[in-house]
């Protein structure tokens, strides 16, 4: 399966720049390098880079301005040089470059995984194989893996504050929605106050993911039960592992749910086979033991931090900062969302 394409307008790095900082430092650099780009998601730009026999997965922030604090790729690479040794879905990385010069903005080098991702649909040539139950016990136990790594054992702690981790991604996210409204959107003013509030007490902190979803997770392509990949760790942590069960509950659209719902985030998940959210919830729960009780807030919480994270895209969108047209109707994306946590909201 291809998972790559020709680099997208406007999007392409300086190929000799680029060869001359990694000429010494990788394998190969110096006889030529080769890009590539990865074209899903909507945020950090991610490439394969093709050298001396080896392929390495290149990742930088988007381009234009960013949120303060945002898009920290070099966070993200001392996050996965720890983590990666004690959970092996994450992969390693080998080279961090913060300046610049180089790509127009600090980036990465990591190790090249492959398999399968799930976005919309399954793709064509792998429906035959692909088993939705099996694929979602896989993705869920990868996650109890990951809460189940022994902070305290191997010194994680650092890289996160675990005191007060709610509140602080609560307050974080709320002033990003501030920070990149276009438009007034009183159901995000009103969620905002709902979670703030309504604070629940988290449990004993563990390692957070903080974007796990379906198409973070890469499977194998042979057995469709077996993660090879976790990506994505720009947000990583270490706070309250609740927050990770909320947003995959946040992406977990089932047979059901409002049109909203479904059409603001990928359908998948609700086509027969799947798993529905509490069967996820109820395999969590047998996998580590932890009390559920507030989940509620945990899934508004997700669905609320999506929606921000699409009004930031939508945001360099409107004022000019990208000209990519996928992201146009993005706002429309960030109203359903609101109005599908709006709903968790009042049922809770």
């Amino acid at each position: 399966m291809r998972d790559t394409a020709p680099i997208r307008p406007g999007e392409q790095l300086d190929l000799a720049r680029l060869q001359r900082y990694l000429s010494g430092k990788i394998d190969g650099a110096e006889q030529g390098i080769e890009l590539e780009q990865f074209p899903g998601g909507h945020s950090n730009l991610t490439y394969l880079l093709r050298t001396g026999g080896r392929e390495y997965v290149l990742r930088r922030p988007p381009l234009g301005p960013v949120p303060p604090k945002a898009h920290d790729m070099a966070r993200e690479f001392r996050v996965l040089d720890r983590v990666a040794p004690l959970f092996p879905p994450a992969p390693a990385v080998y080279l961090l470059c913060e300046d610049p010069g180089v790509a127009g903005a600090t980036f990465y080098l990591m190790e090249r995984r492959r398999g399968v991702i799930l976005r919309r649909e399954f793709p064509a040539d792998w429906r035959g194989q692909a088993n939705p139950e099996k694929i979602a016990h896989a993705f869920l136990d990868t996650l109890a893996q990951l809460h189940a790594v022994d902070i305290e054992r191997h010194d994680l702690a650092a890289l996160g504050r675990p005191e007060g981790f709610l509140e602080r991604q609560v307050r974080g996210w709320s002033r990003r929605w501030e920070g990149s409204r276009t438009t007034e959107l009183p159901v995000m003013d009103r969620l905002s106050a709902w979670l703030t509030t309504n604070l629940p007490v988290s449990p004993p902190a563990t390692l957070v993911h903080n974007d796990y979803k379906l198409d973070n997770v890469m499977l194998d392509e042979a057995d469709p039960g077996r993660v090879t990949a976790v990506l994505d760790w720009e947000m990583s942590s270490v706070g309250d592992p609740l927050v990770d069960l909320g947003i995959v509950l946040c992406y977990w659209p089932q047979a059901g749910d409002s049109a909203w719902r479904r059409n603001a985030i990928s359908p998948l998940t609700t086509e027969p086979g799947w798993p529905s959210r509490a069967d996820l919830l109820a395999r969590y729960h047998r996998k580590t033991g932890r009390d559920l009780a507030n989940i509620a807030y945990y899934e508004v919480f997700g669905i609320f931090k999506l929606a921000v994270v699409l009004q930031q895209i939508y945001y360099r969108f409107h004022v000019g900062q990208t000209r990519d047209e996928r992201f146009r109707d993005f706002d429309k994306r960030v109203a359903g969302l609101a109005e599908a946590a709006r709903q968790v909201m009042e049922s809770a």
